[in-house]
């Protein structure tokens, strides 16, 4: 996937995890691509390490794009990396994609986030707020002092009315919370979550079924966690009519690389939806966290799915 220097100009300390980085075209000019709110790009920092960022700025600005990082206490050199990154310091960045969006026949929009996981919801904030939808932002974290955001939301943005802050709400008292947003909530509403996954799944188990699972959309930042010790070889064939045999410690994605056929690629761990491709025959074994339930009624991800059958006839995107 191509990658574009872009230029920091601009970083703020959020809290002492996380910081925003404001950066622009190398070359200072407009945006070539514009994006949907909710989507993220892959990025190329310091130390050679790529990772997914969720692009939170407005998506109507021409010129600049925001992304947060928080440094995790095992970073493999990725975000620490980027906590060390400077004003005039340039990041390779690729063209943004989507996997989570706006519905845009909901008649009402509610946000939940959970920590670091405002960062794609308040992108979805400022795109409802153009369109002029119903929407509530309910943004859940360990406190004030942890959450990124605080002085934006509650001083600077427009839609400040809309935020509905949890601050310090210990996480076996979320239900109760989520139960009272429930009840204002109708199945034309649509719920979008992202942050850790207990919490996303809280999210789900009681908003789902108020508005329906097909309505809650979910944004993933950690890959599933799968037990590989049953699996089994299998075969893949592609829509041109060649065929593979990919071994049970191999992934599909690996295999066609080693045969020569390019395909997408970015985090190799079924988050970011670079790999995913259609499914002419057979029954995949989904392992992804990408994919929404009727995307997989078509697609897989290469990189980290499998098949329940002993063969696959795949369509690469």
């Amino acid at each position: 996937m191509t990658n574009v220097l872009f230029r920091v100009v601009e970083i703020t300390e959020e809290t002492p995890e996380i910081r925003t980085l404001r950066l622009v075209r190398q070359d200072d000019e407009p945006l070539r691509v514009r994006y949907r709110a909710g989507a993220h790009v892959d990025v190329v920092g310091p130390t050679g390490v790529l990772r997914q960022y969720s692009l939170c700025g407005a998506p109507d600005d021409p010129r600049s794009i925001l992304i947060a990082v928080k440094r995790e206490p095992n970073s493999r050199g990725g975000s620490a990396a980027m906590h060390q990154v400077s004003v005039g310091d340039h990041l390779k960045i690729s063209e943004p994609r989507n996997l989570l969006t706006v519905a845009e026949d909901a008649d009402r929009h509610v946000l939940v986030a959970g920590g670091i996981g405002i960062t794609p919801l308040l992108s979805m904030a400022y795109e409802l707020y153009t369109w002029g939808s119903e929407f509530e932002l309910h943004y859940f974290a360990r406190s004030r002092e942890t959450a990124a955001f605080v002085e934006l939301l509650e001083e600077r943005v427009e839609f400040a009315d809309r935020i509905r802050p949890h601050f310090g709400v210990p996480r076996g008292e979320h239900p109760a919370v989520l139960r009272s947003i429930a009840e204002d909530l109708t199945p034309s509403a649509h719920v979008y979550t992202c942050g850790p996954d207990g919490f996303m799944r809280q999210v789900g188990d009681v908003l789902g079924p108020v508005v329906g699972a097909d309505h809650v959309h979910v944004e993933h930042f950690e890959a599933a966690e799968v037990d590989t010790s049953g699996d089994r070889p299998l075969t893949v064939e592609l829509d041109t009519g060649e065929e593979f045999e990919v071994p049970a410690g191999k992934s599909i994605l690996a295999v066609l690389e080693d045969n020569g056929i390019e395909v997408f690629k970015s985090c190799e761990e079924g988050i970011c939806g670079s790999c995913v491709s259609g499914v002419l025959e057979g029954t995949p074994d989904h392992r992804d966290n990408c994919l929404t339930a009727a995307d997989r009624e078509g697609q897989m991800a290469l990189c980290v799915s499998r098949a329940l059958t002993d063969r696959l006839v795949i369509e690469l995107y």
